[in-house]
């Protein structure tokens, strides 16, 4: 693992656009809903969702307390479909000039992020634009990729050259970086926090890294 990622890695991969670190993980048990697919495309994404977060060591659940659902993902063939989603633009603040935007730019997928009071993930929206590349994307490649990007607040452009995922030479299966998997593991260590946004922090995910993590698979 230590030959795969350094502290400077990691802290690439939470740094935005603006040069800020910015890092959280979830408070609070997952509750997806999933929106505009198949019953088997449901549950491959479910299912990718279930086996990221069982790698974190966090757990899932069936309905959130106060949202029913917290994480919600839609999957759709235009931008313009989400105005007609009852009630969202009660919980995507300025919806209407955001679906503007995202469809100006041809955009393919939009993750936005709601957080508690102490700066874990509270809520999720994952919407993804089912034309162009997107749409040839094997379902469990998409359904895996986007359960990484889900699972921590990441920098904008944490994947942008390289994927979270690889393809074993052998077989062709499809599975998350070790190093990814490694870094996600250590953020959901209990002894780390569920937010921050000093660069050291980088140093503590890297320093989990070094050794056998309690509740980690082997």
């Amino acid at each position: 693992m230590t030959e795969l990622i350094t502290p400077e890695k990691i802290e690439a991969l939470f740094t935005g656009a603006d040069g800020t670190y910015a890092f959280a993980r979830w408070g609070r048990p997952i509750a997806p809903i999933v929106f505009g697919v198949a019953d088997d495309t449901l549950a491959t994404v479910k299912g990718a969702l279930e086996a990221v977060v069982t790698l974190a060591g966090h757990q899932m659940a069936e309905t959130d307390p106060e949202l029913g659902s917290n994480l919600m993902v839609f999957f759709f063939r235009d931008w313009s479909e989400l105005l007609a989603v009852p009630d969202l633009d009660r919980m995507i603040p300025d919806l209407a000039a955001l679906v503007a935007r995202l469809s100006d730019v041809q955009a393919q997928q939009y993750r936005a992020f709601c957080f508690d009071d102490q700066g874990g993930i509270r809520a999720a929206f994952v919407f993804l634009r089912m034309s162009g590349p997107l749409a040839e994307i094997p379902a469990e490649t998409l359904a895996l990729t986007q359960a990484v990007q889900v699972v921590l607040l990441w920098g904008e452009r944490a994947f942008a050259e390289v994927s979270p995922l690889a393809v074993l030479p052998d077989s062709g299966a499809t599975i998350l970086r070790p190093e990814i998997s490694g870094v996600i593991a250590a953020a959901y260590d209990r002894m780390m926090p569920v937010a921050a946004q000093d660069r050291s922090h980088a140093l503590r995910l890297y320093a989990r890294l070094q050794g056998p993590r309690p509740g980690a698979p082997t």
